[in-house]
């Protein structure tokens, strides 16, 4: 069976959220949002590329970092609304310079920062 982005269920803005994971160590990287196109160009060039909401523009991981992410696998949720992109990512995955975007824990009513950014 092929896949066509088409089939996925994306929201009113055309939208539909994607998780990175990193295909070594399982960890997450980072959300973003893709579009039927970002999904397709994704598929297509094996560099994964997400739709930014705020550029309204495609941007893909590491054109202007150098920290890329290598499309290991595309998986799509029970719903067909939320996409899990399972990455070879090289260097940091944050637009802070930590590897992940999930570095800030809420403990006892707190918050607590898990990371530094990579030197």
């Amino acid at each position: 069976m092929s896949f066509d982005p088409a089939t996925l269920i994306y929201n009113d803005a055309g939208l539909l959220p994607v998780v990175a994971q990193d295909a070594d160590s399982g960890e997450v990287l980072m959300l973003a949002w893709m579009n039927a196109d970002a999904v397709a160009r994704t598929l297509a060039t094996g560099r994964v590329t997400y739709w930014s909401r705020s550029r309204q523009s495609f941007w893909v991981k590491g054109d202007t970092s150098g920290h890329v992410q290598e499309l290991v696998e595309l998986r799509v949720d029970c719903d067909r609304d939320a996409l899990l992109a399972v990455v070879r990512q090289t260097g940091p995955a944050c637009h802070t310079g930590r590897r992940t975007c999930f570095y800030t824990a809420v403990r006892d009513g707190a918050e607590v920062e898990l990371m530094a950014p990579v030197a």
